[in-house]
This record gives C-alpha cells, structure tokens and sequence, in this order.
C-alpha cells in the first residue's frame, strides 16, 4: 500500500509522525491500511523498526497486522518491530524486572481454571459458615476494582475483600500472576521505578495504539508511562463505537484523550468503504443523538443502493420465520452464499427461535460471541436424562446426569464403576445393577447407587403410556430430581437463574411446538439435535459455513452483505437494564455498530408481542425507533409484505436460480 493509494484524510494520517496523533476512525473507513501504511512511512523515513510499537487487543488483530506489514516490508525489517497485545507488551516488561517487585524472573502465568482452582480453595478457607461466594464471581470483582479502580465491596469486613487479601497473597507465594496482574504489575513497575519507565521510553521512539476506544483506565496510564518526552503517540479508535464499557473500557480515554495528551494532531476518517449512503445516513442519524462524542459523519462514493426496511411483525414467530424463509428466497434469487447473511441480536437469548427454524430447514449456520441454545449446560443436561431412558447404554449421557443434581455417588464410584464396565465390555448402568460390583462398595454408596438405578427404572418405565406428551414427561422427570432449585443454586445472580430456567421452559415449548407424543418420536428429535451438534463440533469459526447468528458486541469489526436486527424493541434493545444504569448512549452506540455491519441490505424487525414463559406479552417498539431518519428508512408492515405481489424481475431471476439448481443436480 502506497500513500498515493490512501484518501486525503488517511493520508494525513499515516504521514503525521510527530507528537501525539489521534485518528478518528469511523466504521469501515480503511483504519488497518492506515496503521499499516503509517507503520511502513516511518520505515522509510529512517525510523528504526526496534524503536516502533504497535499495540492492540487480541493476538489475531496483532497477527494480522504483522502479516501485511511483512508482505509489504523487507521481511528483516518487519521482524525487529514490536506487534503485540497490551499483555503480550506487559510480559516483556515483567520479565526484566519484576523481582523489583518482590516476584521471582520465572514467574508463572495462571490460566483462567488455575485462577478458579485457587480462588475456590481461598473461599473455603476464608469463609464462616453459612458465607457464600462463587469463584467466578469473586474473581470479577476483583478484575473490576484492579481494571477500574471500583471497590469489590465498599465494606472492608466483606467476605470479597478477605478473599481478594489471601487470594494475592498466595499468588505472590506461588510466584504466580493472572491476567489482570500482568497490566496491574507493568504499570506498577513503570510508575515506581523511574529507571525502568526510562529504559522503555528509550527503547520506543513510536507508539501506535489501536481500538483505542477500547481501553481502561489502567492500559491509559501505562501508555502514558511509556510515552517519552518525544511524545510521539498516534492512537486509533472511534468514540462511536465503544461498547464495552461493561469490561472497564473508559470512553473519556479518546474523548479526553487532549488531556493526556496536549496539542495532538486530530484525523478524521469519515470516507466510508463497506456500506451504502442509506445504511450510512441511518448510523449517523442515530449516532448523533449521543452528546458525548467526537462529531464526525459517514458518507460512501458511490450513489444508489436500496432504503432501510423497518418492518413491524405481529410476534416473535412470524418474526423468526419470515426473515428465516426471506434469507432462503434471497439467497436463491439473487445468488448469494448463506455466508452472506447475518442476523444480530442485543441478546443471546433471542437466538433459539431462529436456530430452530433454521435447523427445520437445514439451513446451515453458526452462531458467534455466543452459544447454541442446544449447548447451553442445562439443556445439555435436560437432554442426557431423555438419551438416557431411551438408551440405558449410553455411557456418555449417564456420567453427565448421575451426579446432577448430586446424589452421593463419588468419584471413587465412578472410577470403579468405569473401570469395571471397561474390564467386563458391558454398559456402565449394567455394571451398577451388579451385585458383585456393588458388594464392594461402601454402604453409603451402595445405598445411593441403588437409589439412582432404581430412578432409572422407574421412569424408563413411565417413558410410554402416563403423559399426553414428551415435554409433559420431561418436566415431570425434572421436577423428581429438584433439577431447577439445584440449577439455581448454581447461579451468581437472579439474572442468571431466570435465563437458565427460561431456557428449560423454552425446550418445554419447543417439545409441545413439534408436537413429540411418543417414544419414537423423541428418538427423532434427539437424533436430529445430536446431527446438528455433530455438524458443527471441533469447526473453527473460519471453516464453518452458514448464516451468522451473532451478537452485536461480537459483532464489531465484521461485515455482512445482509444484515437483519430482530428484536428492535423497549427492554431488548436498548437493554432493559440501561434505564437503570445510565447506559442509554452505549446502548446508542451498540446501535450504531450493528447498523454498520451491513453492506448493501439492511432489515429491522420488531414485534407487537412476544411469548415469556408461556404467556404472550405485548411489547413496545424501541425508544430509538424515533431516531431512525424516515428519509432513509422504509417502514412496513409484516401483513402488506406477505400481500406484495412478485414484481417481474424477482420471477425471472427465482426461474433462472431453480434452472441453475436443477442444471447443477443433473450434472
């Protein structure tokens, strides 16, 4: 990439190589040929490749930036620059000289199940009777008060505050650092120990920060004790798109960055590349209702391109199926690959119903930046007890449910039990009807084994003939063992419990919707959920085919050629929770991000009510309905959709897709 080959903004922008610089990088707005194209200016303006820094946020983004320097560089030049994640950077600096810390050189890096490990032992020691706290959310907090300077708990008496006491104490005994240690450790060093803020400053001439709008208050500091008195920063990002503000990222970094930073030189990329001028105009009529932000307005070169839809749907059925069919018939018409669609969602807990449809008809899909609704934990478990009364073999399904909830039957047993089976070739639930096996067991545990077989039995038999229907039998089988109040239990937060048994009720409706009545018929439904589980284990995202179900957080820095956003109501977005938080203008930006993924179609749907819990609940459209500019965007109504006639064009290029179809099967 050449200078000549960038627009005049992004060309200042990579020609500017003194002081502080702040880039202003709109979406799609070419922000990689920038740094790239920077990176290889300073090059050839005699800056040493040792001297120049390169930082961002994920090991991907910090190959990829690697990649196209090297193949647009000297190889041996590209290999003395420094491309590295912020904790990647912070590594180099603790191994120089973290025993100022009072740490040994060869410190260990704890993994995330390392951390849990420790902090749960932390938590039976520290804790008095009847004091609870889960690791996982203990080990949150004290990511957030490090990363944010938020106290875990403002009562220093607090359970949290003992564990987070211990929990570093033992760390540094174990000469060990987690992930939040290594920004918190760097900056540590850096602002104690002048020398040491010296010698780096020395050794980096150049920093250049990308998604800058991304970073805390912690990573903010630790590139200011990086800066040297060259001042030479340049920073990338865009305000409108900070959205993660729920993991500590601080927009004020980039809305104050002249704070930090004085008298920078500040670049606008406003020239977009991806989008048409009605998808961009939408964004930037919701965008500038937020008054905390940079001002800057997305355009495109080229003219044309077809208005935003806005359609209102009855409920969240027709919903799911109309734009599931409407991504069928397009993808045929207008040949297109399912890779080219992408439905964003405010929330996970909107998928299910587009994956069962799209499941129905074997369309294939991914979901990313969250899970199948059939992967979550407790319709995995919901599902073991069903594969297991209707195959008392299935050694698989059997060691997932026997202790859930817990019944009493250790470890131990399990490992006898699995190595006794193995010995004698036969299923693990024949094994535990043994009564050579069982006599070598401990009364406690022969009495719980006896108990769980005699469970099974029971409902085995109860499979046929007691219930009107399969979903009927599954809750019934569910409420014998006191899954839910254990589930529960389970759960950090009330939030958390109303999702996991929002999605049991949901595999309830989902049994009751396709109408399983018989034993046979559940083998079916079993069957065709353990294909498509098997359809997608072990793929890497890269290799996995489909439509993309995604998150809109998840979302950023991708493209679709068509984007649908369901779901575009009061409560689902803007999230419910941001009245209460004060969140209403990352909700905004959240927006934003999602509308500017699409490149050429873009489909927003909302309903007049939704099914909770059984019950179907009218809604009201999203408070940044109102924000959409009409000049752009065409309403419409779900009833006068399905009425509109099938214009000429869209006959013809329907005939010519099944001609090709059908030539394309006779071949």
């Amino acid at each position: 990439m050449r200078l000549e080959d960038l627009n005049p903004a992004q060309r200042k922008a990579a020609q500017t190589i003194s002081g502080p610089v702040l880039i202003l990088a709109g979406a799609g707005t070419g922000k990689t040929r920038v740094i790239t194209t920077r990176i290889c200016h300073l090059l050839s303006k005699g800056v040493r490749p040792d001297s120049i820094l390169a930082v961002t946020f994920t090991n991907k983004a910090a190959n990829e930036m690697r990649e196209r320097v090297g193949s647009m560089v000297a190889k041996a030049k590209a290999s003395k620059l420094t491309i590295s994640t912020f904790h990647s950077l912070c590594v180099r600096i603790l191994r120089r000289d973290i025993e100022r810390l009072g740490y040994k050189h060869n410190f260990t890096i704890y993994t995330q199940s390392e951390q849990s490990g420790l902090m749960k032992r932390i938590i039976v020691k520290c804790a008095a009777h009847g004091e609870k706290l889960d690791a996982d959310t203990a080990i949150s907090l004290l990511s957030r008060q490090r990363n944010k300077g938020i106290p875990a708990d403002p009562n220093p008496q607090a359970l949290i505050n003992d564990v987070g006491r211990e929990y570093h104490r033992q760390m540094k005994l174990l000469n060990a650092v987690d992930f939040d240690d290594l920004l918190t450790l760097a900056e540590k060093l850096l602002r104690d120990f002048p020398d040491v803020a010296a010698a780096w400053q020395a050794r980096y001439d150049h920093i250049m920060v990308d998604e800058f709008q991304d970073t805390n208050r912690l990573q903010m500091d630790l590139l200011r004790r990086l800066t040297g008195p060259h001042r030479n920063i340049c920073v990338v990002g865009d305000d409108d798109q900070s959205i993660y503000g729920f993991r500590g990222a601080e927009i004020s970094n980039i809305l104050e960055f002249e704070r930090h930073f004085p008298n920078p030189t500040v670049v606008t990329l406003e020239e977009n590349y991806r989008s048409t001028n009605p998808i961009l105009n939408t964004a930037n009529g919701v965008i500038r209702n937020n008054r905390e932000r940079r001002p800057k307005k997305l355009w495109s070169a080229r003219e044309g391109a077809e208005p935003v839809r806005l359609i209102s749907m009855p409920g969240d059925k027709e919903e799911a199926e109309f734009i599931v069919e409407e991504i069928e018939l397009l993808k045929g018409r207008e040949q297109l690959q399912f890779d080219d669609f992408a439905l964003l969602f405010r929330t996970n807990s909107q998928i299910r119903p587009f994956e069962e449809n799209m499941r129905r008809r074997k369309i294939p899909y991914r979901i990313i930046g969250g899970r199948s609704f059939f992967d979550r934990r407790e319709i995995k478990d919901a599902l073991a007890w069903l594969h297991l009364m209707v195959n008392r073999s299935d050694d698989v399904n059997l060691l997932r449910v026997i202790n859930t909830p817990p019944r009493g039957i250790g470890e131990s047993v399990i490992e006898a039990v699995l190595e006794t089976s193995a010995a004698r070739k036969e299923p693990i639930s024949t094994t535990l009807e043994n009564e050579g096996f069982t006599a070598s067991l401990s009364a406690r545990s022969r009495s719980a084994v006896a108990s769980f077989t005699a469970f099974m039995r029971e409902w085995q038999d109860r499979l046929t003939g007691q219930y009107p229907e399969m979903s009927a039998y599954l809750k019934a089988l569910l409420d014998a063992i006191e899954y839910i109040p254990w589930l529960k239990r389970q759960c950090k937060d009330p939030e958390e419990e109303a999702q996991r048994e929002k999605a049991i009720f949901e595999l309830l409706e989902s049994m009751k919707e396709r109408n399983i009545r018989s034993e046979t018929d559940l083998i079916d439904f079993l069957a065709s959920v353990g294909l498509d589980d098997d359809r997608d284990s072990g793929d890497e995202l890269e290799k996995q085919k489909g439509v993309s179900l995604i998150t809109v957080h998840a979302s950023k820095g991708l493209e679709f050629p068509v984007v649908y956003i369901p779901g575009f109501e009061e409560g689902i977005f803007p999230h419910k929770r941001s009245a209460d938080e004060g969140t209403k203008d990352e909700e905004r930006r959240l927006l934003y991000v999602a509308i500017t993924r699409a490149m050429k179609r873009l489909t927003i749907t909302y309903c007049g009510s939704r099914l909770k819990w059984g019950d179907r609940q009218p809604t009201q459209p999203s408070t940044f309905l109102r924000e959409l500019d009409r000049n752009w965007v065409q309403p419409h109504t779900w009833e006068e959709i399905r009425r509109a006639p099938v214009s000429v064009d869209e006959a013809k290029s329907g005939f010519n897709a099944l001609r090709d179809l059908l030539k394309r099967n006779a071949t």
